[in-house]
């Protein structure tokens, strides 16, 4: 791995994910706690600053159908991947690079009777384990901005995708202010943030191979969502149930300087839906 790799790593690592966020959950609920559910757990296990709204609207690109093999690219601790694979009916790998990630995701599988419908494989987005032509779509959500190769990041996707199938995916981009504020939830400081423009984006997705089917900034669709949530934090603080039970106190923080840094222009938000030719 390289030493950018285990920055990232560093950045994300910590134990015990899983029994904290069952036990919050179980605090939240109380003596009403009910099952264990994917949509029970969304407050806690999707890993973007715009939480199951966010997955909804990539797995809308995506379309998966029952019964189909989908692969997520730096699935975190598995929340999009057990959400889709109840609500759609398929089989979803969750590929993560962080250790302590995958054994999250393998237990709160677990604890929600999911663990044969969602695979968790821990493995690189640059260097997808997988077999050429093995998958009948695919779609990453805020991973990107941690890939520095991203031509690379493309390739693999398109490699491991069956002729005519989709890729979906959603990230952080570079805005044309500057550099944004960090720490951002994805990285400390910018030697281990990748951001790049729209238009190199696009030029990386078609020098991969990929045929754009959507390519849009979505920026000013998601600056209202950014800006209430920034205001929430600054008045209210972090909520009863939120992503500090993943990664601590700090979220709160990185979710301020991402709504500051998008609504300033010194961050974009990439929205696409691309096909490996038939």
């Amino acid at each position: 791995m390289t030493a950018a790799g285990n920055k990232v790593q560093d950045h994300y690592a910590i134990e015990g994910i899983a029994a904290r966020i069952l036990a919050a959950l179980r605090a939240a609920g109380g003596s009403e706690a009910g099952p264990i559910t994917p949509d029970a757990l969304a407050p806690l296990d999707h890993f973007h600053g715009r939480g199951l709204k966010a997955t909804k609207e990539t797995v809308a690109l995506l379309e998966p159908l029952s019964g189909e093999r989908i692969l997520d690219i730096g699935g975190g601790i598995g929340g999009p991947a057990r959400w889709t694979a109840t609500h759609f009916g398929c089989h979803v790998t969750s590929l993560d690079l962080t250790p302590e990630f995958c054994r999250a995701a393998e237990e709160l599988n677990a604890a929600t009777g999911l663990s044969d419908r969602v695979r968790v494989v821990e493995g690189s987005a640059t260097d997808l384990p997988f077999e050429d032509d093995g998958f009948d779509r695919a779609y990453s959500e805020n991973v990107a901005m941690n890939i520095d190769d991203k031509r690379r990041f493309f390739a693999e996707a398109l490699r491991v995708l069956r002729p005519g199938a989709v890729f979906a995916f959603s990230h952080y981009g570079a805005g044309p202010k500057g550099e944004p504020d960090y720490p951002l939830t994805w990285a400390a400081g910018p030697g281990t943030s990748f951001l790049c423009s729209p238009e190199e984006t696009r030029e990386q997705v078609l020098t991969a191979g990929f045929e754009i089917v959507i390519f849009r900034d979505k920026t000013e669709e998601v600056l209202p969502d950014l800006r209430e949530n920034r205001r929430r934090l600054e008045e209210h603080g972090l909520p009863p149930l939120g992503l500090q039970t993943l990664m601590g106190e700090r979220i709160g923080e990185y979710q301020i300087n991402a709504a500051r840094s998008a609504d300033e222009g010194r961050l974009s938000v990439l929205e696409a839906l691309v096909r490996k030719p038939a």
